[in-house]
């Protein structure tokens, strides 16, 4: 990068930077930013101004360099990063390896929204974002905390906004996680909201609240229960079903098959946690099996390694594969490849 130069490669490895404001964002809130890269990469990082020495193996110090390069651009690109940026910059240099400089910058897909640019965390979030762009049915499956729902939402308000569809339709099984919620008073709307919190909350993030509101009024952004789903044409479109796991077979062929002219579909789901009763099967493997091959379809399938919520998050999962499948029917989808993902074996 232009801005950053090093001092050729004498021990330590310093990594100058032109502006110090940006150096304070590009360490974070009490150095927290360059703790991170620190535990990482196994390197020991020396702040003195606009310099950052470091000292480590000769692989680590380069990786380090490359990735706090790549974050101060994005910084002086009126970016925002954060800890989990970092951490995401690391996976995606472990991914590509550190021959050329600024590779995270390259292979790290972004989506730019009303609110904010959304850079991809992980090989695999890099993977799901050109897969969304290239394929019109995009299947994504994996634990809690990969972002499959956050990025599907974030790329169909991009799609919105840059008017590459007319509309944005949310759908989801009306299936409660082990409780009963019994009579839900309002319109349908009202009915569904509760079920459909984690696609809000990401729209709020990506268009802002105002033109979440004002696109469910006009129509733009339409929630359609899957139960009201037959018998429909959907054209021109990006039409989400996210908590796919809990739909039965005959439900996901007919939502599937509602897709019409200039539109595309993306299908979520964590074979982790299907709420069907039991002795029901989950259809979304199923549905992933039968098109395998298709052209025009693709399958992302994150794995454990890609939870970017939090790490502890991450651990959840892990002890949780660990210890079984508790016992749920349809739980454990058949073997997948990461199919449509780069060979990096690992994945925002």
């Amino acid at each position: 990068m232009d801005t950053a130069q090093t001092n050729g490669g004498e021990d330590p490895l310093v990594v100058y930077f032109d502006d110090i404001g940006l150096v304070r964002d590009l360490l974070g809130h009490y150095d927290a930013n360059l703790a991170v890269l620190e535990e990482r990469l196994g390197i020991e990082a020396v702040v003195n101004g606009n310099a950052v020495a470091l000292r480590g193996t000769d692989e680590a110090c380069a990786a380090a360099k490359v990735i706090l390069e790549h974050l101060y651009n994005r910084l002086s690109h009126g970016e925002t990063i954060g800890v989990g940026d970092v951490a995401g910059a690391v996976r995606h240099t472990a991914a590509s390896g550190v021959a050329e400089a600024g590779a995270p910058g390259r292979n790290a897909q972004q989506i730019k929204t009303r609110k904010r640019v959304i850079t991809a965390r992980t090989p695999a979030q890099s993977a799901y974002l050109e897969c969304l762009q290239n394929d019109d049915l995009v299947f994504a499956t994996g634990p809690a905390g990969t972002g499959k729902t956050y990025l599907a939402v974030a790329f169909a308000a991009a799609a919105l906004e840059g008017g590459l569809c007319d509309r944005l339709i949310l759908s989801r099984p009306a299936v409660e996680a082990g409780e009963r919620l019994g009579f839900l008073p309002g319109d349908m709307r009202e009915k569904v909201d509760p079920y459909l919190r984690p696609l809000y909350d990401a729209l709020y993030d990506t268009l802002g609240s105002e033109r979440v509101e004002r696109g469910l009024e006009t129509g733009m952004i339409e929630i359609a229960p899957l139960a009201f789903m037959r018998g429909r044409t959907l054209s021109n479109a990006i039409v989400i079903l996210d908590e796919a796991q809990n739909c039965t077979a005959v439900q996901l062929k007919m939502f599937l098959t509602r897709l019409g002219d200039g539109s595309k579909m993306i299908v979520t789901g964590d074979p982790s946690q299907v709420d069907l009763p039991k002795g029901q099967d989950s259809g979304l493997f199923q549905a992933i099996e039968i098109l395998r091959g298709i052209d025009e379809i693709g399958h992302i399938a994150f794995a454990n390694a890609d939870v970017v919520r939090r790490e502890l998050v991450g651990r959840i999962v892990e002890a949780y594969d660990a210890a079984g499948n508790l016992d749920r029917p349809g739980a454990k989808p058949p073997a997948e490849p990461k199919a449509d993902a780069p060979d990096s074996g690992e994945t925002s």
